[in-house]
């Protein structure tokens, strides 16, 4: 009996010691998960890569300091199951975040998103600049080119045009690294889909033009001027001389193709041949010369009742306009004289 109590008694004894082993065990998780990494407020950017192990994220957060103690981590994530949900993708941390914090994020895929605002009237070679710039480094300048003139994409997302040039919708947009040339693409593409109407179409058609016509007639309104109220004129400028078969003689036309282009536009750029010099051709360019907004695809379908067939700057932002030839040299003159003063 005496040797049964002694059993009982070292059983409990056993028992409580690996309850409390347990309990503390469990507060260490419980303190660990809840305690900031340090009060530096360091900010580190984190990168999953696609298809990496469970192992080789918390490699990754160790690295970069956000781990500290790598087995209670281990099993913190294990609890929370987290092992298999993390996504791929860059991620920013603070060091003043938890553990528990830091794997939440992961697990909600709350990957860094780099907001990115695209002007009217850019080409898409200015946004391929912009979007491989220091600041956002989410594709090459190469690879959106590529993108930008593949035919394949071109076709699913309905282009029928050389290049993707037009359809891409100046718009606020966040983007993320785990996207490539060709997600953006496509959803600046979607973004076009969605602010261009059927209807707009339909009137472009009645007005004899196609939809890529529509947005190359609307890319040149938007490069003469961004003037709104001044759009409905320019397009009535353009209407009313592509009807009595006049060039249009748009000077941002004469060096579109002309790649890394800077400075102005000389007389010299105008007489130059080019299948989009206005100056040369008598009709459209073949496709757009940028990517238009709203304001300027709306004008290109609703030109102003004017007889206007010049226009010239007025070294203000607005134009001069005029429905003679007679008329428009006397302003250009003018204008030209002030402008030298």
């Amino acid at each position: 009996m005496k040797r049964k109590g002694i059993l009982s008694l070292s059983i409990k004894k056993i028992v409580f010691i690996a309850a409390a082993v347990s309990c503390l065990f469990v507060l260490t998780i419980l303190i660990y998960a809840h305690t900031p990494i340090d009060d530096r407020r360091i900010v580190s950017l984190v990168e999953i890569p696609k298809g990496a192990s469970f192992v080789k994220i918390v490699d990754i957060l160790d690295q970069k300091g956000l781990v500290e103690i790598k087995p209670i981590f281990y099993v913190l994530a294990i609890v929370k199951g987290a092992a298999r949900q993390i996504r791929a993708g860059e991620y920013e941390f603070v060091s003043t975040m938890t553990p528990d914090h830091i794997i939440d994020r992961l697990v909600r895929g709350e990957i860094k998103k780099y907001k990115v605002i695209i002007r009217e009237d850019l080409t898409f070679r200015d946004i391929a600049a912009i979007l491989s710039a220091d600041e956002y480094k989410l594709v090459s300048e190469e690879a959106f080119h590529a993108a930008a003139s593949d035919p394949v994409l071109l076709a699913s997302l309905g282009i029928t045009a050389a290049t993707a040039e037009g359809y891409l919708f100046p718009e606020t947009y966040f983007f993320d690294h785990t996207m490539n040339a060709r997600d953006i693409i496509t959803t600046m593409v979607h973004q076009f889909r969605k602010k261009v109407a059927p209807e707009m179409i339909k009137k472009a058609e009645k007005l004899g033009l196609t939809e890529i016509e529509l947005i190359t007639l609307a890319s040149l309104i938007g490069k003469e001027s961004g003037n709104k109220q001044e759009k409905v004129i320019i397009s009535a400028v353009f209407h009313n001389r592509l009807k009595k078969g006049m060039k249009l003689q748009s000077d941002p036309t004469a060096i579109y193709d002309l790649w890394n282009f800077s400075g102005g536009i000389k007389r010299s750029h105008l007489k130059r041949k080019s299948p989009y010099n206005t100056y040369v051709i008598d009709r459209l360019p073949p496709g757009p010369i940028a990517n238009p907004g709203i304001d300027s695809l709306e004008a290109a379908v609703n030109p102003a009742p004017v007889p206007y067939l010049y226009f010239v700057s007025q070294n203000d932002g607005t134009h001069y306009f005029s429905s003679n030839l007679s008329d428009h040299n006397e302003a250009a003159l003018k204008f030209q004289m002030a402008k030298q003063k």
